[in-house]
């Protein structure tokens, strides 16, 4: 019998469900993508929901396995497939990644939100000048300490080797540059930023027009 594909479902458009795609490229992995939160394919829908509650992409359903969190499931696959070089088995090593995926999910991400959203996605909620200002500047400011650790590690994150921290600080820098703000010029930023462009599989989900 053929084995079932794995199944990764959620909207190209969410950085999220990208962190996940370009795990599934670097390893490698055949996998079947269906950009459900799109048209027809409601997140609210009872099929969606009993696959996640939260009603949130992205989704994996591996098997009889289903799984969320976009982190847990970069995580999963990279030691489902035994790739040590994404998420390393000695405890240190492996801490230290966890460490920086942690880091842009709770703090890199919740700082850009607001001007994210009011000025890449246009949202009628987002819309305060003064709200956008100060998202702006602190999203500049988590990523001055991007570039102060960049300066320090290396060309990685982690050090010369590139890892899952890379994937998922990778997308939020790209973020960062596509989005319509004024920086500061960060050469350890952008150095790794070339870096990371020059990856085949960064190009597949870090398109001008995915921001």
């Amino acid at each position: 019998m053929t084995p079932t594909l794995l199944q990764v479902l959620g909207r190209t458009t969410s950085i999220n469900v990208r962190k996940v795609l370009w795990t599934c490229a670097e390893i490698g992995l055949e996998f079947d993508h269906v950009e459900w939160g799109i048209g027809g394919l409601s997140l609210q829908s009872p099929q969606f929901l009993a696959l996640n509650p939260n009603a949130l992409v992205p989704v994996v359903i591996d098997g009889e396995f289903v799984l969320r969190e976009s982190n847990t499931i970069c995580r999963y696959l990279a030691a489902r497939h035994r790739r040590a070089d994404l998420l390393p088995e000695d405890a240190a090593a492996r801490a230290r990644v966890e460490q920086w995926m942690d880091w842009q999910a709770t703090e890199l991400n919740t700082s850009y939100r607001y001007a994210f959203l009011a000025l890449v996605r246009k949202m009628p909620s987002h819309t305060d000048a003064a709200s956008i200002e100060a998202s702006a500047a602190s999203w500049n400011r988590y990523m001055t300490i991007l570039d102060s650790a960049l300066q320090a590690s290396g060309p990685y994150i982690t050090g010369d080797r590139f890892s899952l921290a890379d994937i998922v600080l990778g997308l939020s820098t790209h973020r960062w540059f596509s989005t319509p703000i004024d920086r500061p010029a960060l050469a350890a930023v952008t150095e790794y930023y070339e870096r990371l462009s020059s990856r085949p599989a960064f190009g597949r989900v870090a398109r001008a027009d995915l921001p």
